[in-house]
């Protein structure tokens, strides 16, 4: 079912060291909008959806865990060569006694990720409403992510995450529109 190629979706570069973004980053890596929730929400509805749009989810869900990739790529070389200090500073003290520079999976807030961020209400269409508010919930956070950054390396990779987002959400509205046709037609689901 997978293909994995040894490099990032999309290239990640950082032009300086920035503890405070890396932190806030944190909020699409482990948060209840971010990439590791929607990846295991649409590989999990996968499984009740009808054959028409399975594919759609599969696709999707394996998409984010490459975001999810692109994220801990960025927060890594944000913070690879902060001293303990910036780390402090930035609020990411605790994070980095607790894990080192591995990276756990919490909002920026510090709320440790649950597997109450996966929706999943066994409905197709239910679901995939739930998975569009997931898509436009993390493009909102994508650009304010964008507006909270003044490096445009960084703005770059964020900008082509947000895009992808608004790809996902548009994706999931046809995918709405097939089964409500289907629904009607054969007055099913």
């Amino acid at each position: 079912m997978w293909v994995y190629e040894k490099k990032l979706q999309y290239p990640v570069r950082v032009s300086k060291c920035d503890p405070r973004m890396a932190k806030f980053l944190i909020e699409q890596y482990g948060g209840s909008d971010g990439e590791l929730a929607a990846a295991l929400r649409y590989l999990n509805q996968r499984y009740t959806i009808p054959d028409k749009v399975i594919g759609l989810l599969t696709d999707i869900g394996t998409e984010e865990f490459a975001h999810l990739e692109m994220i801990a790529t960025m927060v890594y070389k944000l913070t690879k060569d902060a001293t303990p200090e910036q780390l402090e500073a930035a609020g990411l003290g605790a994070d980095f006694v607790n894990h080192g520079g591995d990276l756990f999976y919490n909002s920026a807030a510090g709320v440790p990720f649950t597997a109450t961020y996966i929706a999943a209400k066994g409905d197709p269409i239910a679901n995939l409403y739930e998975d569009i508010a997931a898509e436009e919930k993390a493009r909102a956070t994508y650009q304010w992510l964008i507006d909270y950054t003044d490096d445009v390396d960084i703005q770059d990779a964020l900008k082509f995450l947000r895009e992808r987002e608004i790809v996902h959400s548009l994706r999931f509205r046809e995918a709405v529109e097939i089964l409500k046709a289907d629904r009607e037609q054969k007055k099913v689901y």
